[in-house]
């Protein structure tokens, strides 16, 4: 039987800040949101990553198989980073693209995206709006498309496009924009089932998950770190529910006073881990047509923990590890599905947790935790932005077009 790592049909991948160098001569572009890391080089066709039983690999001619080939049977393994050197080991499945992407662009001006933002601040529709405001919206608009587009050839999976985190507390604002790129990435023919729209999880982003859903459009809620949030995008229909295990952990390391953190470590489990569980089992036990995606993931042992949820983020260095690893069928640790539909249905919930939720019940179930984790994404995200707007107000109009 052949196990196959490829994009899911709604995953995506996440940053969390962007960064380039260029080291031994070889040409990297680091790009993270708030969630997770791509770096790109596109010189060669992007192969899947496939172990099958029938392959010539001497390790599993004998019987054995890697904790990847483990890993990979019981949930979507999304490369977290796909470095230049490890493309094929770790191809991308899938892609996030946002403003840290296109920072990282403009600072490599080499790579082979540079040409689609060129293009896109040669955009004469762009460039006739005498309001400089909307001209720079304009242009970074059709940059988040033309590299999506790029993007959406390259990659199996879907396309993640980041909606301006400056619209997270306006719903309205929020559906408008995803409209605009919508329409501009039917302009370059990326079809609607292959993209995802990218929206924090304020009540506003949720809200706007929930009707652009009902138009059939597919959203991404991102900054999950509490089950009110999980719940309610659950119960507004969200395709994608993204939750941070590792950030949560770090908050709970420095700070205390959220209950539901620290109600967890009560009970001697991590809280990054429990709210997945708990969020993967609200939406398997109640038929919620939502995917969970954890992220922030550090190690094997949270990997581990988590097999079962739809999607998992690894970090490179958590893959070649996994890759590395050779296990045999009578090894004494065994793989086991943490989580699954089964279990799920045994999963008590309370009352509290089963509300109809609204914007008054879940601004009183979030804690601190969730608050200023929120908000901090949200923040880091308008920084992005605002850096790649005064960046093109630089270098517009671009040389030699």
């Amino acid at each position: 039987m052949a196990l196959t790592l490829q994009s899911p049909p709604s995953s995506t991948l996440s940053s969390s800040s962007s960064s380039s160098s260029l080291q031994d001569g070889k040409l990297k572009l680091l790009a993270r949101s708030a969630s997770s890391k791509l770096e790109l080089r596109c010189r060669r066709p992007l192969p899947r990553i496939r172990a099958a039983s029938n392959s010539s690999s001497s390790s599993l001619d004998t019987g054995l198989s890697t904790e990847l080939d483990a890993v990979s049977s019981f949930s979507e393994i999304v490369p977290d980073t796909v470095i230049f050197d490890d493309f094929e080991k770790f191809p991308p499945t899938a892609a996030t693209v946002s403003s840290s992407l296109l920072l990282g662009i403009c600072g490599l001006p080499d790579t082979i995206f540079r040409n689609a933002v060129d293009m896109a601040l040669a955009d004469s529709g762009c460039a006739a709006l005498d309001n400089r405001e909307m001209r720079l919206s304009c242009f970074v608009n059709k940059a988040l498309v033309n590299v999506g587009g790029d993007l959406a050839k390259m990659v199996p999976g879907r396309v993640s496009t980041e909606v301006d985190a400056r619209l997270a507390y306006d719903t309205h604002g929020i559906i408008r924009k995803v409209h605009e790129l919508l329409k501009l990435f039917n302009e370059v023919n990326v079809p609607p089932e292959k993209l995802l729209f990218k929206i924090p999880s304020t009540w506003q982003g949720i809200e706007a998950s929930r009707l652009l859903e009902s138009e059939g459009i597919q959203t991404h809620l991102t900054f999950v770190y509490s089950f009110a949030q999980a719940a309610a995008a659950a119960q507004a229909g969200t395709s994608v529910i993204q939750i941070f295990v590792g950030r949560l952990r770090d908050w709970a390391r420095n700070h205390s006073g959220d209950p539901e953190v620290d109600a967890a470590i009560r009970r001697g489990e991590d809280p990054g881990l429990a709210l997945a569980t708990k969020a993967y089992n609200y939406i398997h036990k109640y038929g919620h047509k939502s995917k969970l995606m954890a992220a922030a993931v550090r190690n094997k042992q949270d990997l581990f923990s988590l097999l079962g949820v739809d999607y998992i983020i690894a970090p490179l260095k958590v893959l070649q590890s996994l890759k590395e690893s050779v296990t045999a069928p009578d090894e004494k640790y065994s793989f086991v599905r943490r989580l699954s539909p089964q279990t799920a249905a045994t999963y008590q919930f309370s009352e509290q947790d089963l509300i109809k939720w609204d914007q008054l019940s879940l601004a009183s179930a979030m804690g601190p935790a969730s608050v200023e984790l929120l908000a901090a994404g949200i923040d880091g995200y308008v920084d992005q932005a605002k850096r790649v707007e005064e960046l093109f107000g630089k270098i517009w109009p671009p040389p030699n077009v």
